[in-house]
C-alpha cells in the first residue's frame, strides 16, 4: 500500500510476508531502504539501506524519514499495518511504568510489566496495552 511520495520516491507498506518491527519500504531501483515506526511513540528511524548499485545521499534518506514522521503519514502507516497485519509488534515485550516506554535491555524491576497483548485504534490514533498481572492497561495517545 502506497503511503506517500517524496521527491519522486514512493514510501510503501508491503502487505505480503511482512514481519515485525513495523516498517515502510522505499525501492528506488539502485537502492532500497526500510524505515521503522512504532505504535508507542512517534519517532521514525532509518532501519537499513541496501545499495543495489550505489547508496542514496543522506539528505534523501533523512527527507524520507522526516516525511514518514509527519503525523498524517505516520497515522496512515499505522492504519495500513494494523488493518492488514493485525499486530503492533509489542506482545511479550516489557513496559516500564515509570518511564512510559518499552524497554529492550533492562532487568525486570517493580516498574516493569510484560505486555500480554496490544492493539491499535485507528479512529482515535491510540495504542492499548494489556499488561500481564496488572488489572488496568495502558492507553497511549499518538
Amino acid at each position: 500500500m502506497r503511503l506517500f511520495s517524496y521527491k519522486g520516491f514512493s514510501m510503501v507498506i508491503m502487505l505480503r510476508d511482512e514481519h515485525c518491527p513495523p516498517h515502510a519500504h522505499v525501492d528506488a531501483g539502485t537502492w532500497s531502504a526500510r524505515f521503522k515506526f512504532s505504535f508507542w511513540h512517534n519517532s521514525v528511524e532509518l532501519w537499513d539501506v541496501v545499495p543495489h548499485s550505489r547508496r542514496p545521499p543522506v539528505a534523501v534518506l533523512e527527507g524520507l524519514r522526516h516525511a514518514l514522521g509527519q503525523p498524517a503519514h505516520l497515522r496512515r502507516a499505522r492504519c495500513f499495518w494494523w488493518d492488514k497485519l493485525h499486530t503492533v509488534c509489542l506482545d511479550h515485550q516489557i513496559w516500564d511504568w515509570q518511564t512510559s516506554e518499552v524497554v529492550v535491555v533492562k532487568r525486570v524491576a517493580s516498574t516493569t510489566c510484560m505486555i500480554g497483548s496490544a492493539c491499535y485504534e485507528p479512529a482515535t490514533n491510540k495504542t492499548l496495552l494489556a499488561l500481564m498481572g496488572v488489572p488496568e492497561g495502558v492507553e497511549i495517545e499518538l
